[in-house]
């Protein structure tokens, strides 16, 4: 029997200081004796429109070489904690064009019994045009959603 309340830690990473937060939220949380999975979505929701001679290979590759140095930077935080870990970077998003749901879904699949996610704490007309994804996240959750605030210099 374990003394964590969660077995199976799941944190979204995506290299900016906010996640770098989630991240290391989801390390105390972790105790020592939870598994943590990075988790990276390759954002896919500019690669929908079709502009013409627009070649988006170059935009997603740039995007997958994103998340493959964020997730090898969280794995090295993690393996520095002495925790036990995963990382996973989602190229096919579950819902296209949305990271929230592609989350929650990569988050359940593994079994996952929390989902660290960071957030810059946007209100009024930034949060409505910039969206949120954090807020995405825990609509749509099954699972308990742990939301970490940026600091104010992230915006």
């Amino acid at each position: 029997m374990t003394s964590t309340a969660y077995s199976k830690i799941v944190v979204a990473v995506d290299g900016s200081s906010t996640s770098d937060l989630a991240l290391a939220e989801a390390i105390r949380v972790a105790g020592s004796e939870a598994t943590v999975l990075a988790l990276y979505v390759v954002d896919n929701g500019m690669m929908l429109f079709d502009a013409g001679y627009y070649d988006p290979t170059q935009i997603e590759r740039a995007f997958v070489d994103s998340g493959k140095r964020a997730l090898e930077a969280a794995g090295k935080v993690l393996a520095d904690a002495g925790l036990a870990f995963e990382t996973k970077l989602v190229t096919d998003p579950a819902v296209a064009g949305d990271i929230a749901a592609s989350l929650n879904e990569a988050a359940r699949e593994w079994g996952g019994d929390l989902l660290v996610v960071g957030t810059h704490g946007r209100r009024g007309v930034r949060r409505l045009v910039l969206g949120s994804v954090a807020e995405a996240v825990i609509r749509q959750s099954t699972m308990p959603v742990l939301l970490v605030r940026g600091k104010a210099s992230d915006e």
